[in-house]
Protein backbone atom coordinates (compact mmCIF):
# COMPACT_ATOMS: atom_id res chain seq x y z
CA UNK A 1 0.00 0.00 0.00
CA UNK A 2 1.14 3.55 -0.84
CA UNK A 3 2.52 5.69 2.11
CA UNK A 4 1.85 9.47 2.33
CA UNK A 5 5.28 10.30 1.47
CA UNK A 6 4.37 7.76 -1.42
CA UNK A 7 1.93 9.93 -3.20
CA UNK A 8 3.93 13.17 -2.18
CA UNK A 9 6.54 12.35 -4.32
CA UNK A 10 4.36 11.29 -6.90
CA UNK A 11 2.44 14.58 -6.74
CA UNK A 12 5.72 16.73 -6.56
CA UNK A 13 7.59 14.77 -9.73
CA UNK A 14 4.63 16.49 -12.06
CA UNK A 15 6.05 20.04 -11.55
CA UNK A 16 8.37 21.26 -13.71
CA UNK A 17 9.50 24.18 -10.81
CA UNK A 18 10.17 23.39 -7.43
CA UNK A 19 10.42 26.54 -5.51
CA UNK A 20 11.68 26.63 -1.45
CA UNK A 21 11.25 30.31 -0.59
CA UNK A 22 13.13 31.81 2.48
CA UNK A 23 11.96 34.68 4.18
CA UNK A 24 14.19 36.43 6.22
CA UNK A 25 14.04 35.90 10.40
CA UNK A 26 17.83 36.09 11.60
CA UNK A 27 18.61 33.29 14.58
CA UNK A 28 14.71 32.01 13.32
CA UNK A 29 16.31 30.65 10.49
CA UNK A 30 17.22 27.40 12.02
CA UNK A 31 13.72 26.56 11.30
CA UNK A 32 14.12 26.57 7.78
CA UNK A 33 17.32 24.12 8.42
CA UNK A 34 14.66 21.59 9.92
CA UNK A 35 12.39 22.20 6.87
CA UNK A 36 14.82 21.37 4.25
CA UNK A 37 16.13 18.80 6.26
CA UNK A 38 12.90 16.96 5.87
CA UNK A 39 12.53 17.35 2.14
CA UNK A 40 15.79 16.08 2.49
CA UNK A 41 14.87 12.71 3.83
CA UNK A 42 11.39 12.45 1.95
CA UNK A 43 13.50 12.40 -1.54
CA UNK A 44 12.28 16.11 -2.46
CA UNK A 45 15.08 18.05 -3.90
CA UNK A 46 13.93 21.72 -4.91
CA UNK A 47 15.63 23.17 -7.91
CA UNK A 48 15.00 26.87 -7.23
CA UNK A 49 16.07 28.13 -3.80
CA UNK A 50 15.21 31.72 -3.33
CA UNK A 51 16.39 33.83 -0.05
CA UNK A 52 16.14 36.91 1.55
CA UNK A 53 19.00 37.54 4.71
CA UNK A 54 19.19 35.18 6.87
CA UNK A 55 17.08 32.99 3.90
CA UNK A 56 19.39 34.21 1.69
CA UNK A 57 22.19 32.85 3.40
CA UNK A 58 20.55 29.35 3.96
CA UNK A 59 19.76 29.47 -0.12
CA UNK A 60 23.29 29.85 -0.81
CA UNK A 61 24.46 27.04 1.56
CA UNK A 62 21.79 24.64 -0.10
CA UNK A 63 22.76 25.89 -3.89
CA UNK A 64 26.26 25.90 -2.91
CA UNK A 65 27.30 22.13 -1.70
CA UNK A 66 26.32 18.90 -3.61
CA UNK A 67 22.79 17.27 -2.49
CA UNK A 68 24.96 14.57 0.28
CA UNK A 69 26.13 17.37 2.07
CA UNK A 70 23.46 20.34 2.50
CA UNK A 71 22.33 18.96 6.06
CA UNK A 72 25.71 18.31 7.25
CA UNK A 73 26.75 21.57 5.99
CA UNK A 74 23.87 23.77 7.11
CA UNK A 75 24.22 21.74 10.71
CA UNK A 76 27.91 22.98 10.47
CA UNK A 77 27.44 26.60 9.74
CA UNK A 78 24.57 26.94 12.50
CA UNK A 79 26.91 25.01 14.55
CA UNK A 80 29.00 27.92 13.94
CA UNK A 81 27.66 31.30 14.53
CA UNK A 82 25.33 30.16 17.49
CA UNK A 83 28.77 29.45 19.21
CA UNK A 84 28.58 32.31 21.97
CA UNK A 85 31.12 35.46 21.90
CA UNK A 86 34.26 34.90 24.04
CA UNK A 87 32.62 38.43 25.34
CA UNK A 88 30.52 36.56 28.05
CA UNK A 89 33.62 35.41 29.74
CA UNK A 90 33.40 31.91 29.19
CA UNK A 91 35.41 29.47 26.34
CA UNK A 92 32.43 29.36 23.93
CA UNK A 93 32.55 25.64 24.45
CA UNK A 94 31.85 25.82 28.01
CA UNK A 95 29.08 27.72 27.42
CA UNK A 96 27.73 25.64 24.84
CA UNK A 97 27.86 22.33 27.01
CA UNK A 98 26.42 24.26 29.88
CA UNK A 99 23.34 25.37 27.81
CA UNK A 100 23.08 22.25 26.30
CA UNK A 101 22.84 20.30 29.50
CA UNK A 102 19.68 22.58 30.65
CA UNK A 103 16.04 20.80 31.05
CA UNK A 104 14.00 22.33 28.88
CA UNK A 105 12.02 24.59 31.08
CA UNK A 106 10.26 27.38 29.85
CA UNK A 107 12.18 29.24 32.55
CA UNK A 108 15.44 28.43 31.34
CA UNK A 109 14.50 28.36 28.42
CA UNK A 110 13.90 32.12 28.61
CA UNK A 111 17.20 32.51 30.46
CA UNK A 112 19.27 31.01 27.96
CA UNK A 113 17.62 32.88 25.03
CA UNK A 114 17.79 36.33 26.93
CA UNK A 115 21.93 35.59 27.65
CA UNK A 116 22.01 34.36 24.00
CA UNK A 117 20.66 37.44 22.87
CA UNK A 118 22.53 40.01 25.42
CA UNK A 119 26.03 38.20 24.24
CA UNK A 120 25.00 39.43 20.39
CA UNK A 121 24.27 42.43 21.20
CA UNK A 122 27.06 43.37 23.64
CA UNK A 123 29.78 41.27 21.98
CA UNK A 124 28.34 40.08 18.60
CA UNK A 125 28.38 36.15 17.29
CA UNK A 126 31.19 34.15 16.28
CA UNK A 127 31.80 33.95 12.88
CA UNK A 128 29.08 36.17 11.94
CA UNK A 129 29.18 39.72 13.32
CA UNK A 130 31.31 41.88 16.02
CA UNK A 131 30.75 44.33 17.90
CA UNK A 132 32.73 47.48 16.88
CA UNK A 133 34.70 49.15 19.66
CA UNK A 134 33.90 52.73 19.20
CA UNK A 135 30.43 53.87 18.75
CA UNK A 136 29.58 55.17 15.25
CA UNK A 137 28.37 58.56 16.58
CA UNK A 138 31.47 59.23 16.82
CA UNK A 139 32.18 59.03 13.10
CA UNK A 140 30.65 60.91 10.50
CA UNK A 141 32.95 60.40 6.89
CA UNK A 142 30.56 57.45 5.63
CA UNK A 143 32.55 54.44 6.46
CA UNK A 144 31.37 51.66 8.04
CA UNK A 145 32.45 52.29 11.17
CA UNK A 146 30.31 55.65 11.22
CA UNK A 147 27.29 53.64 9.34
CA UNK A 148 26.86 50.19 11.59
CA UNK A 149 27.06 48.93 14.82
CA UNK A 150 28.86 46.06 13.94
CA UNK A 151 31.42 44.34 11.84
CA UNK A 152 30.31 41.15 9.40
CA UNK A 153 33.83 41.12 8.10
CA UNK A 154 33.41 37.68 10.02
CA UNK A 155 30.45 36.38 8.13
CA UNK A 156 32.20 36.97 4.68
CA UNK A 157 34.81 34.32 5.71
CA UNK A 158 32.57 31.84 7.17
CA UNK A 159 30.39 32.33 4.23
CA UNK A 160 33.42 31.26 1.80
CA UNK A 161 34.23 28.39 3.70
CA UNK A 162 30.44 26.49 3.63
CA UNK A 163 29.62 27.72 0.11
CA UNK A 164 30.93 26.81 -3.45
CA UNK A 165 30.34 29.70 -5.29
CA UNK A 166 31.76 28.05 -8.27
CA UNK A 167 29.02 25.41 -7.73
CA UNK A 168 26.20 27.59 -7.39
CA UNK A 169 27.06 29.70 -11.05
CA UNK A 170 27.77 26.07 -13.08
CA UNK A 171 25.39 23.94 -11.67
CA UNK A 172 22.15 24.60 -14.14
CA UNK A 173 20.13 22.03 -11.73
CA UNK A 174 19.49 24.89 -8.92
CA UNK A 175 18.85 28.29 -9.21
CA UNK A 176 19.71 30.64 -6.53
CA UNK A 177 17.82 34.32 -6.42
CA UNK A 178 18.45 36.63 -3.26
CA UNK A 179 17.35 39.90 -2.85
CA UNK A 180 18.89 43.37 -1.36
CA UNK A 181 18.17 46.85 -1.04
CA UNK A 182 19.89 49.59 -3.37
CA UNK A 183 21.17 52.12 -0.99
CA UNK A 184 21.02 55.57 -2.87
CA UNK A 185 18.31 54.52 -5.12
CA UNK A 186 15.57 52.96 -2.25
CA UNK A 187 14.97 50.20 -5.10
CA UNK A 188 14.15 46.09 -4.50
CA UNK A 189 17.13 44.37 -6.89
CA UNK A 190 16.95 40.39 -7.09
CA UNK A 191 20.61 38.89 -8.22
CA UNK A 192 19.32 35.21 -9.88
CA UNK A 193 21.92 32.75 -11.03
CA UNK A 194 20.08 31.41 -14.06
CA UNK A 195 20.86 35.55 -15.66
CA UNK A 196 24.28 36.36 -13.72
CA UNK A 197 26.67 35.01 -11.52
CA UNK A 198 26.41 35.07 -7.38
CA UNK A 199 29.28 35.91 -5.55
CA UNK A 200 29.85 36.45 -1.93
CA UNK A 201 28.91 40.16 -1.98
CA UNK A 202 25.11 39.00 -3.35
CA UNK A 203 24.79 36.98 -0.40
CA UNK A 204 26.23 39.59 2.41
CA UNK A 205 24.01 42.42 0.72
CA UNK A 206 20.69 40.71 0.94
CA UNK A 207 21.64 40.34 4.73
CA UNK A 208 22.99 43.55 5.54
CA UNK A 209 20.31 44.88 8.09
CA UNK A 210 20.86 48.56 8.90
CA UNK A 211 22.02 49.71 11.04
CA UNK A 212 23.50 47.01 12.90
CA UNK A 213 25.22 45.89 9.60
CA UNK A 214 27.13 47.95 7.23
CA UNK A 215 25.78 48.27 3.47
CA UNK A 216 27.71 46.26 0.84
CA UNK A 217 29.00 46.90 -2.56
CA UNK A 218 27.84 45.39 -5.16
CA UNK A 219 29.72 46.78 -8.58
CA UNK A 220 30.08 50.10 -7.29
CA UNK A 221 26.47 50.45 -5.78
CA UNK A 222 25.77 49.92 -2.27
CA UNK A 223 23.01 47.71 -0.95
CA UNK A 224 21.34 46.56 2.35
CA UNK A 225 19.02 43.75 3.72
CA UNK A 226 16.26 42.71 1.14
CA UNK A 227 13.82 42.82 4.24
CA UNK A 228 13.61 46.42 4.38
CA UNK A 229 11.51 46.52 1.31
CA UNK A 230 10.16 42.82 1.40
CA UNK A 231 10.80 39.90 3.00
CA UNK A 232 10.68 37.45 0.92
CA UNK A 233 11.20 36.53 -2.79
CA UNK A 234 8.09 34.53 -3.17
CA UNK A 235 6.66 37.46 -5.66
CA UNK A 236 9.47 37.40 -8.14
CA UNK A 237 9.07 33.52 -8.24
CA UNK A 238 5.48 33.98 -9.13
CA UNK A 239 6.05 36.77 -11.82
CA UNK A 240 9.06 35.44 -13.60
CA UNK A 241 8.34 34.20 -17.49
CA UNK A 242 7.66 31.82 -18.82
CA UNK A 243 5.70 30.12 -16.13
CA UNK A 244 5.70 26.50 -15.34
CA UNK A 245 3.54 24.49 -13.23
CA UNK A 246 5.07 25.35 -9.74
CA UNK A 247 4.94 23.89 -6.02
CA UNK A 248 6.70 26.72 -3.64
CA UNK A 249 7.79 25.92 -0.27
CA UNK A 250 7.38 29.20 1.43
CA UNK A 251 8.91 29.29 4.80
CA UNK A 252 8.37 31.79 6.77
CA UNK A 253 10.02 33.09 10.30
CA UNK A 254 7.34 35.58 11.27
CA UNK A 255 3.54 34.76 11.65
CA UNK A 256 1.17 37.37 10.75
CA UNK A 257 -1.55 35.78 13.25
CA UNK A 258 -1.01 36.62 17.04
CA UNK A 259 -2.18 37.10 20.42
CA UNK A 260 -3.11 40.56 21.46
CA UNK A 261 0.49 41.97 23.23
CA UNK A 262 -0.18 42.54 26.87
CA UNK A 263 3.54 43.87 27.95
CA UNK A 264 5.60 46.60 25.91
CA UNK A 265 8.12 43.58 25.11
CA UNK A 266 5.35 41.55 23.35
CA UNK A 267 4.04 44.86 21.77
CA UNK A 268 7.81 45.16 19.93
CA UNK A 269 7.25 41.16 19.59
CA UNK A 270 4.13 41.59 17.43
CA UNK A 271 5.76 44.50 15.22
CA UNK A 272 8.06 42.45 14.12
CA UNK A 273 5.67 39.69 13.42
CA UNK A 274 3.32 41.95 11.74
CA UNK A 275 5.94 44.06 9.43
CA UNK A 276 7.98 41.17 8.27
CA UNK A 277 5.15 38.55 7.57
CA UNK A 278 3.35 40.89 5.47
CA UNK A 279 4.85 40.56 2.12
CA UNK A 280 3.78 36.83 1.83
CA UNK A 281 0.53 37.73 2.36
CA UNK A 282 0.86 40.11 -0.25
CA UNK A 283 2.32 38.02 -2.74
CA UNK A 284 0.41 35.32 -2.14
CA UNK A 285 -2.93 37.99 -3.02
CA UNK A 286 -1.31 39.17 -6.02
CA UNK A 287 -0.45 35.82 -7.88
CA UNK A 288 -5.02 34.71 -6.76
CA UNK A 289 -6.05 38.04 -8.27
CA UNK A 290 -3.64 37.50 -11.11
CA UNK A 291 -5.04 33.72 -12.00
CA UNK A 292 -8.34 35.09 -11.55
CA UNK A 293 -7.73 37.40 -14.60
CA UNK A 294 -6.30 35.15 -16.10
CA UNK A 295 -9.08 33.29 -15.87
CA UNK A 296 -11.98 36.10 -16.82
CA UNK A 297 -9.92 37.00 -20.04
CA UNK A 298 -10.15 33.44 -21.23
CA UNK A 299 -13.24 32.91 -20.42
CA UNK A 300 -13.72 36.57 -22.17
CA UNK A 301 -12.05 35.68 -24.89
CA UNK A 302 -14.50 32.45 -25.76
CA UNK A 303 -17.51 34.63 -26.21
CA UNK A 304 -15.88 36.50 -29.01
CA UNK A 305 -17.30 35.99 -32.10
CA UNK A 306 -13.88 34.31 -33.85
CA UNK A 307 -12.41 33.02 -29.95
CA UNK A 308 -9.66 35.55 -30.88
CA UNK A 309 -7.87 38.47 -30.23
CA UNK A 310 -6.45 41.11 -32.83
CA UNK A 311 -2.48 40.60 -33.05
CA UNK A 312 -1.54 43.61 -30.80
CA UNK A 313 -4.23 42.55 -28.19
CA UNK A 314 -2.74 39.18 -28.19
CA UNK A 315 0.97 40.28 -27.85
CA UNK A 316 0.15 42.52 -24.86
CA UNK A 317 -1.80 40.42 -23.14
CA UNK A 318 -0.60 37.39 -23.95
CA UNK A 319 1.63 37.01 -19.99
CA UNK A 320 -1.85 36.46 -18.92
CA UNK A 321 -3.20 34.18 -20.91
CA UNK A 322 -1.12 30.68 -20.09
CA UNK A 323 -2.64 28.15 -18.00
CA UNK A 324 0.09 27.29 -15.93
CA UNK A 325 -1.05 26.87 -12.15
CA UNK A 326 1.01 27.87 -8.33
CA UNK A 327 0.36 25.61 -5.82
CA UNK A 328 1.66 27.49 -2.64
CA UNK A 329 2.75 25.41 0.74
CA UNK A 330 3.21 27.90 3.89
CA UNK A 331 5.25 26.80 6.59
CA UNK A 332 4.79 29.00 9.18
CA UNK A 333 7.22 29.22 12.55
CA UNK A 334 4.80 29.40 15.32
CA UNK A 335 6.89 31.39 18.11
CA UNK A 336 6.58 29.62 21.17
CA UNK A 337 5.21 31.46 24.95
CA UNK A 338 8.67 31.44 26.05
CA UNK A 339 10.19 33.84 23.24
CA UNK A 340 10.69 37.79 23.02
CA UNK A 341 11.45 40.46 20.91
CA UNK A 342 15.18 39.07 20.50
CA UNK A 343 13.92 36.11 19.04
CA UNK A 344 15.75 36.72 16.36
CA UNK A 345 18.74 37.45 17.34
CA UNK A 346 18.86 35.39 20.45
CA UNK A 347 21.47 32.19 18.70
CA UNK A 348 22.51 29.98 20.67
CA UNK A 349 22.74 26.45 21.17
CA UNK A 350 18.95 26.02 22.69
CA UNK A 351 17.15 28.31 20.66
CA UNK A 352 18.94 26.98 17.30
CA UNK A 353 17.74 23.28 18.17
CA UNK A 354 14.20 24.20 19.04
CA UNK A 355 13.73 26.27 15.88
CA UNK A 356 15.34 23.34 13.84
CA UNK A 357 13.27 20.71 15.48
CA UNK A 358 9.92 22.83 14.70
CA UNK A 359 11.07 22.97 10.89
CA UNK A 360 11.49 19.16 11.33
CA UNK A 361 8.04 18.66 12.96
CA UNK A 362 5.74 21.37 10.70
CA UNK A 363 7.37 19.80 7.16
CA UNK A 364 6.69 16.50 8.72
CA UNK A 365 3.17 17.38 9.73
CA UNK A 366 2.66 18.94 6.03
CA UNK A 367 3.84 15.20 4.44
CA UNK A 368 1.14 13.60 6.12
CA UNK A 369 -1.35 15.43 3.86
CA UNK A 370 -0.86 14.42 0.43
CA UNK A 371 -3.85 16.24 -0.71
CA UNK A 372 -1.76 19.76 -0.66
CA UNK A 373 0.62 18.78 -3.47
CA UNK A 374 -2.00 17.95 -5.90
CA UNK A 375 -1.95 20.14 -9.10
CA UNK A 376 -4.66 22.76 -8.79
CA UNK A 377 -7.29 23.05 -11.07
CA UNK A 378 -6.17 24.70 -14.24
CA UNK A 379 -9.79 26.85 -14.18
CA UNK A 380 -8.77 28.23 -11.11
CA UNK A 381 -4.92 27.79 -11.12
CA UNK A 382 -3.61 28.52 -7.79
CA UNK A 383 -3.73 26.80 -4.72
CA UNK A 384 -2.68 27.97 -0.97
CA UNK A 385 -2.22 25.64 1.82
CA UNK A 386 -1.04 25.73 5.55
CA UNK A 387 -0.92 23.13 8.03
CA UNK A 388 -1.17 25.61 11.13
CA UNK A 389 -4.83 26.28 9.64
CA UNK A 390 -5.69 22.75 8.77
CA UNK A 391 -7.85 20.47 11.34
CA UNK A 392 -5.32 18.14 13.07
CA UNK A 393 -5.47 14.44 11.36
CA UNK A 394 -6.26 11.45 13.76
CA UNK A 395 -3.34 9.55 14.44
CA UNK A 396 -3.49 5.71 13.85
Amino acid sequence: MATDVDAVCAHVRRYPTVALVLQGGGALGGYQCGVYEKLHDTGIAPNWIAGISIGAINAAILAGNAPEDRVAQLRAFWDTISDPPDGLGLPAVAVRALLAGLPEHGELLSWARNLSGFGALAYGQRGFFLARPLSPFLFSDGSDAATSFYDTSPLRETLLRFVDFDRINRDRSVRLTVGATNVERGNFRYFDSALEPIRVEHILASGALPPAFPAVEIDGEPYWDGGIVSNTPLEYILDCRPHEDTLVFQVDLWSARGPRPRTMMDVLERIKDIRFSSRTRHGTQMVEVAQKLRTSLKELIERLPERSLPPHLEEALSPYLDDRVFNIIHLIYQAKPHEQQNKDYAFGAIPLREHWDSGLRDMARTLQRPEYFQRPDRAIGVATHDVHRAPRRREG
